[in-house]
Parts: structure tokens; sequence; C-alpha cells
């Protein structure tokens, strides 16, 4: 069998095209975070502590982590599900099921929150009066929140999962089911294995997007201080009310919740191939 054969790009091609993509992540990512690492830490670490010492920051952040954590245990859940309905089943409008999921990615989350706000508002949304007159406030309350942000991070674990499940297929399930186990056993000893690192990667990515979530939960929020304000409100409050020093210290937070996330998981997750 002949080897393919590899083209290889005159080496002046190849400087350039990595000068172009070092300027392109640099000017775009390693820039703006390193000026945001730059003015949190210019006094020392005068900035963090006194905006960790403000009561509505410090509210805000356990907030945040609240929604974002559980909107990612929703996310995990659903996204599973889904992920083995996509690929394990034959059903009508599969296609436009998949074609759905990737809604969140291409609609504005201001959107999203106000469609939100129209179906469970108090007032006259369709669902929000009935729920309002139980007791159940969704709108300007945590659980719209945490609908918006589950909202926004939905593909995120699917797109993770779907790939690892086509590519390991079902012969292993079919043997262990053929051998007696049950569907719990088999999603458990057979496809959760296979798919671990997927859905940890897919976790972390929607625990970094929810964390940053911000316009569809400003929506749905109401933005009221020490009740219903995210840390990426605080931020925008913040630096609109001429408190940079606390704007700058509440992005570094933010931006480093998701970065060290992520760079974990990128050096626990086994290499490409490896999925056991």
């Amino acid at each position: 069998m002949a080897s393919a054969t590899r083209v290889r790009e005159p080496k002046p091609v190849r400087w350039a095209l990595r000068a172009i993509v070092t300027a392109y992540v640099f000017l775009l990512v390693l820039w703006p975070v390193s000026l945001v690492v730059k003015y949190t830490f210019a006094d020392g670490m005068t900035a963090m502590t006194t905006a960790l010492a403000e009561p509505d920051v410090r509210q805000a952040l356990r907030l945040t982590v609240m929604v974002a954590l559980i909107a990612v245990a929703v996310n995990l859940v659903f996204g599973v599900g889904i992920s083995l309905l996509l690929v394990r089943y034959e059903f009508p409008g599969k296609r436009v099921l998949s074609a759905l999921i990737d809604v969140p990615l291409s609609v504005s989350p201001i959107v999203v929150g106000l469609a939100l706000v129209l179906v469970y508002s108090p007032r006259n949304g369709l669902f929000g009066k009935g729920l309002s007159e139980a007791g159940i406030q969704v709108i300007f309350a945590s659980p719209g929140m945490v609908m918006a942000t589950v909202f926004v991070a939905l593909p995120l674990v699917i797109r993770e999962v779907v790939p690892v499940l086509q590519e390991i297929g079902d012969e292993q399930e079919q043997a262990s089911q053929s051998l007696g186990a049950n569907a719990f056993q088999t999603f458990r000893r057979i496809t959760l294995p296979s798919i671990k690192w997927a859905v940890v990667y897919g976790v972390v990515l929607a625990l970094a997007r929810s964390l940053g979530e911000y316009g569809a939960v400003k929506v749905v929020s109401g933005n009221v201080t020490g009740q219903s304000r995210t840390a990426t409100m605080i931020v925008e409050s913040k630096y609109q009310g001429f408190e940079q020093p606390a704007a700058y210290a509440v992005a570094f937070l933010l931006a480093m919740a998701s970065v060290v996330c992520i760079v974990v998981v990128g050096f626990l997750r086994p290499s490409t191939g490896d999925h056991s």
C-alpha cells in the first residue's frame, strides 16, 4: 500500500503562517487577559482584598458559582442523555433535534433572556402567572437565571460526547446486553468509561461558559444588588461606576477560574484516540 506523500510548504511560508497565528492569538487573547492581570495587581493585592471585602461582590460570586454549578449539572444529565438519543437511536425529527441543539450558539443571549421573560413573566407570561400564584417566581429570581444559563451552555456537553459515541460504536454495548446486562449496567460499565473524558471536557467548557454568561442572565435577573446580580454584572457596574480596581479583580477571578479548569483538564485528558 503506497504511503501518502506529505506536502511541505517552503520555510518562509511556514514561518509567515506561524507569525500570523501567533499575532492573532496574542492580540485577541493573551494581550487583553494580560492587561486585566496587570491592572488587577498594579497595587499588589489591594484591589483584590478591597473587592472581596464588599458584601455585594461576595454575594455576586456566591450566586454566580451556584447558578453555574446547577446549570452544569442539568446540562450534564440532559447532555449525555440527548447524545445517546442522537447516536444510538433512529426516530422522526432526529435531524431537526440535532439542528435545534446548535440554536444557543447562533441566537443572541439577549434574545434568549427576552424569550424567557415573555414565557415566565409573573404579569403576562404564558406560564408565569400560574407559577406566581403557586408561589414560584422564575423571572427576577434564581430559577430564571439557571434556565438562561442552561440554555446558553446546552450544546457544549453534547458536541463533545456525540463524536466519541460515534467513534466507539455500539458493538461492546450489544455484547453486554446479549450477556444479560440491563441498560443501566451497560451504560455504567461500558458506555460511561468510554466517553468519560468527553464528558469531563464538555462539563469544563459548560462551566467556563456558565461562569461568564452575561446577556441572558442580566435580562431575567433584574440586576438587583445583593440579590440577583452575578459576577459579570458586578464587573460592568464597578467599571461604569469608576471603581475599576474592583472590576479588574472580579474579572480576573472569572477569567482564572475558567482558564484553570481548562488547563487542568488539558493536562489530565488522554491523547487523541484513547477513550478508556
